[in-house]
């Protein structure tokens, strides 16, 4: 047992090496062990399509059997259709296999304890667990249901879409999204034209990334091909959602968020709102505009899920892609779910996204930028940047430093899964964002 394939997060590591047979019946053992301790006797278990999956799911499966942990096995199903068992079977918890949007050659397990997905110390007290060697023992019962029919029921049942006739190609790239959103958006009234959505865990097509512009490639052209009104992409498990318009402009994760917060704010005034620390200062701003009450917060699904709970947060988003709705739904990030409800606003008025966001400030930013940073060192330049920048300027340090300047802002924090510094930046203009970023960048280098 490697005990570094213990993320922030998550398990995840390269098959067969890191994460093989004989691991991931230790896992089962150890996962068994974790829930039987906390009173958990059920838990679901869903995989993704990855050509290691089902060596996984069949070696974790025997693990968690003998620990005296019931399974329901759902087969392959995309992650939010396992959040989804949480709430509609009667099951104390729930792990899915999944890679995501990782290469082909890596695997993982999101682990679940009641509706709740494990992360931080919660995924070190596993690795303890594993190390000690002292599992409980039993004999848990193994039972297979089908969760695609239940979920696609709730969701077409209680998303109202409108009468604006709307077609959208929809990209999964080769992942388990290909298994739900073609047809579910066909039960809802919609047109749909299908990309890459054959689960080939190969990823023969195209890396299922919808963050990478070079992934969107192909649905930029169906899009364009089909005179459809938009396209959306997945990821591998279909957690994360990428939108495209129909002339080729991407509708980032905190722009989507801005139009669904309008419409929640409609039925919801003052309700919370969360978004993550390299979301646009739009977001922030709309949504305080609208009457809502913007909450910025830390980078990363389970963090989100965990402030949403805390707060009462009706929605939640991140520039990745990860959107999270209270709102007529559970609270988990699901690609799928935000699909859908991005159809319902369509189809409800012949407005395009762009013409619903016509009047949003208009800013300049970089992507995301990643700096190699050794894992020991990361966390300590990030505090001594936080406490540089609070000599002169405001700082919102609530994961990192997001530093503000007259004109824009600039981000700096570490990663929670590799050894690398995150940043990010925003201005009025390109020379502004030019200034911000090199005097961001001349202080960081002092610390490297």
């Amino acid at each position: 047992m490697r005990p570094y394939i213990f993320r922030e997060y998550d398990i995840r590591g390269r098959c067969p090496d890191e994460l093989g047979e004989e691991t991931a019946f230790l896992l089962g053992r150890t996962f068994g062990t974790y829930f039987r301790e906390r009173g958990a006797r059920s838990v679901s278990l869903g995989r993704d399509c990855r050509l290691s999956s089902p060596m996984l799911a069949e070696a974790l499966r025997d693990g968690l059997l003998i620990t005296g942990t019931s399974v329901v096995d759902l087969g392959i199903i995309p992650t939010p259709l396992l959040y989804f068992s949480l709430h509609h079977l009667k099951v104390d918890g729930g792990v899915q296999i999944t890679g995501s949007h990782n290469p082909p050659e890596y695997n993982g397990f999101k682990i679940c304890l009641g509706k709740a997905t494990l992360y931080g110390e919660e995924i070190q007290k596993l690795l303890h667990i594993a190390e000690s060697g002292v599992f409980f023992e039993g004999r848990g019962e193994l039972e297979r249901k089908e969760i695609l029919e239940p979920y696609m029921e709730q969701v077409s049942a209680s998303v109202h879409v409108g009468p604006i006739p709307r077609k959208v190609v929809i990209d999964a790239g080769n992942g388990v999204g290909g298994l739900v959103a073609p047809e579910l958006y066909r039960r809802m009234g919609v047109r749909v034209e299908e990309l890459f959505c054959e689960p080939d865990g190969r990823f023969p097509n195209h890396h299922p990334d919808p963050t990478i512009l070079e992934n969107l490639d192909g649905l930029s052209k169906k899009v364009a091909s089909t005179d459809a009104d938009l396209g959306i992409a997945f990821d591998g498990d279909a957690d994360r959602i990428g939108v495209m318009e129909r002339d080729g402009k991407i509708i980032w994760g905190d722009q989507l968020m801005i139009l669904f917060s309008r419409h929640i704010l409609k039925k919801n005034p003052g309700a919370k709102i969360i978004g993550e620390v390299k979301c646009s200062q739009t977001l922030y701003d709309d949504i305080e505009k609208h009457g809502g009450r913007p909450i910025m917060w830390k980078a990363g699904h389970s963090l989100i899920k965990g402030k949403m709970k805390e707060e009462g947060a009706l929605l939640a988003g991140e520039m990745s892609g990860h959107i999270f709705f209270a709102d007529r739904y559970y609270g988990f990030d699901d690609a799928i779910y935000a699909g859908a409800r991005l159809l319902e606003i369509l189809t409800s008025e012949q407005r395009s996204i762009r013409d619903h966001l016509a009047d949003v400030p208009v800013f300049v930013s970089t992507s995301e930028i990643r700096i190699d940073c050794e894992e020991e060192k990361k966390f300590l330049v990030v505090s001594r940047l936080v406490e540089t920048f609070k000599k002169d300027f405001q700082v919102i340090d609530v994961d990192g430093a997001r530093v503000l300047f007259e004109g824009g802002w600039g981000l700096v924090r570490a990663s929670n899964t590799q050894p690398v510094l995150v940043l990010r930046f925003e201005a009025v203009d390109e020379k502004r964002l030019h200034e911000i970023r090199d005097f961001f960048m001349d202080k960081l280098a002092k610390e490297l």
